[in-house]
Formats: structure tokens, sequence, C-alpha cells
């Protein structure tokens, strides 16, 4: 009797046709069956925003070939919670959200929708792995994330996780040959300063455009920060309950 292939669902939040979440297939493409369900357009930032007050389109479309795809209207949550209900009408066995452009370590967690559809997963009970690539690039080198997200994703799929648990990966950028190894991390204490650069329109109205730089005031070895600054690929296991347990009442 021939043994089923496991369901492998990917999305992200850079869009449906970005490089990364290309890169992303084709590295797992031989590991199961593999059912893409991304925004039709990025949505980088959304965090684990759900679209409540708008109907939702879902559209098929051939990006990938040989690979069953989908686009939403909605976030990257949106995606996730559309694809196990009207599309695998089940949980599929693995959940990949990216290649993400840009660093989703530390603090980042929060904002990211990438990380965020990985969340959704793992609130579902789904081994889930969300995978960033330091390089903003759109014609970045996609190679050594690629072979990370292959190693990763072979290892989820031979070994239960525990549940309600996913992964915050992320790879340094430079080439494969760059690659020294991976790192089990924890998050670094490190945030966005930001700054509003004021500015006025022709009408005379008033609008701001966010800036500002990201500090690191983590000192303490062991974070994915100084991971990722070593050139290791950083890994952060996270859990979704939020809970202080270590207060005392």
């Amino acid at each position: 009797m021939q043994k089923k292939r496991p369901v492998i669902l990917i999305t992200n939040d850079d869009g449906i046709n970005s490089p990364g979440i290309r890169a992303l297939v084709e590295s797992v493409r031989d590991l199961g069956q593999v059912i893409v369900l991304a925004p039709d357009s990025p949505q980088s930032g959304m965090g684990h925003a759900i679209t409540i007050g708008d109907p939702l389109r879902l559209d098929k479309v051939d990006v990938f070939p040989g690979i069953e795809s989908w686009q939403c209207s909605g976030t990257p949550a949106d995606c996730v919670k559309l694809a196990r209900d009207k599309i695998l009408h089940a949980k599929p066995d693995l959940c990949l959200s990216g290649i993400n452009h840009g660093a989703n370590h530390s603090i980042n967690v929060i904002y990211s929708g990438t990380m965020s559809a990985a969340m959704e997963a793992a609130i579902e009970g789904v081994p889930s792995i969300g995978l960033s690539l330091l390089d903003y690039r759109y014609d970045a080198d996609f190679a050594m994330a690629g072979k990370v997200a292959h190693e990763l994703a072979q290892r989820m799929l031979a070994k239960q996780m525990p549940e309600h648990i996913l992964l915050n990966v992320n790879i340094p950028k430079g080439p494969i040959a760059d690659f020294k190894g991976m790192k089990i991390c924890r998050q670094a204490y490190a945030k966005w300063a930001e700054e509003f650069d004021h500015r006025v329109d022709p009408r005379g109205k008033d609008y701001y455009w966010m800036t500002g730089k990201f500090v690191n005031m983590d000192k303490h070895p062991g974070t994915d920060v100084e991971a990722l600054k070593d050139g290791y690929v950083s890994i952060v296991p996270i859990r979704i309950d939020f809970t202080d347990t270590k207060m005392k009442a």
C-alpha cells in the first residue's frame, strides 16, 4: 500500500508573485503535495490582522508549474484560515510561510505577516515555520534560504513537534557557499526606535512617513540577532501562549 504524501501548505506576506515564495515552493516540492495560498498583493507589516468587515476573494491561479495555487484578497492569516476551510478541508501536515524579503528576528515577530501566517497554522495545531532572508533586494539570492527550508521541512515532517509551537527562522544574506550552520536561539530584546518625518502635501495637509532605526538592547549571548551577526541561521521556537508563567500572583 502506497504511503500518502504529506500535505504542505505554503503562504507568505510578500504576495503570490514574489521571488521568495517561488524559491520556497521549489525547495520543498519533492517532500510532499504542495498547495499554495498567498495574498494577491504585498501584506508586509500586517501582523495577525484578519478581514472581518469586507468580503474575501479567492481565485485559482497558474503561477507554479504542477502546483495547485490560489490567491486571496486578504491578509496572511486570512490565507491560512481559508486554506484549511475551503481548499484543504482539513489540517495540512506542515505550513511554511515565506521566504520573506528582510529580517523577522527579535520584535519583528509581532509585526510580521510572514510569522503571523505561520502562527495562525500553529494555533490550529499544524507544525509551522516562518522563513525570512536578510535581503530586501527583489533579485536576492535565495539558495541558502532554500537549503534551510528543505532541511527543516524534512525534519519536521519526520518528527512530531510539540503542539502550538512554531519556528521563527532567519537566514543571513549571502551565497550558499557561506552557509555556516543553524543555531537555536532566544529572541533578542531589540526594537525599532521610530521617528515620523513630517511633510505637507500640495493641498497644505500634513502627513507623516515612519522612519527610524533598529536598536539592539540585548547584550547577553544566545540571541537571534547575535547568531545572524555571526553568519548563522537563527531558529527561535515561538509559543502562542504569551502568559508570563514566572510572574508571582
